[in-house]
């Protein structure tokens, strides 16, 4: 069974975490990833009358079963980067970064929704490539050379972006396909002798 790779962090999204993560796991093994092996705590994020930014509050809690820096990319066949705020934090560490440009070098199968761009962006993966992300991270990926397009879901080769929780189904369904794509294709290779 191909094994794709979610990561986690403190004031990740809930829906942007577990949606992938149910239904990923339909087809695959999942392996849940973060700065540690532990209980990370997500948020929900809602629109409230009145406001003009999220509210935030407390959700379910998602275990790491290991630490990026023991991650081998290369026993991947996809990533998925949630949003909510732990993109903010988690695009300073080091370890995740040489797992993000590792996919890309390899051309691996990477799912990004909301804020989860921070983290490509700060990987400089998405230079020249289209890639959509809630209106507010716009700038994070056009400063990053990535071309924003405001649409729900955009899919740039092997990499599918999403802007945001209502648009969850349309961006589960456009990754697997890419993943079930990659994996026959890679099915399909002439083995090492």
């Amino acid at each position: 069974m191909e094994t794709i790779l979610l990561v986690v962090g403190d004031g990740g999204e809930v829906m942007d975490t577990m949606v992938p993560m149910y239904r990923l796991r339909e087809d695959y093994d999942v392996v849940v990833a973060g700065p540690k092996p532990r209980v990370y705590h997500l948020v929900q994020h809602e629109l409230e009358p009145g406001w003009d930014i999220t509210v935030e509050r407390p959700a379910y809690r998602i275990e790491a079963q290991t630490a990026f820096r023991d991650v081998d990319p290369d026993q991947f066949a996809g990533l998925v980067l949630p949003g909510g705020r732990a993109p903010e934090y988690l695009r300073y560490d080091q370890d995740l970064m040489r797992i993000v440009k590792r996919f890309f070098q390899q051309d691996k199968p990477t799912a990004s929704i909301c804020h989860g761009i921070e983290i490509l962006a700060a990987a400089d993966v998405i230079r020249g490539r289209q890639v959509t992300t809630i209106p507010k991270c716009r700038y994070d990926a056009e400063f990053s050379g990535g071309t924003y397009v405001n649409q729900p879901v955009v899919v740039d080769g092997r990499l599918v972006c999403c802007q945001g929780k209502k648009d969850l189904a349309p961006w589960m369904k456009a990754f697997v396909a890419v993943v079930e794509a990659y994996v026959a294709r890679a099915g399909q290779a002439p083995k090492a002798v």
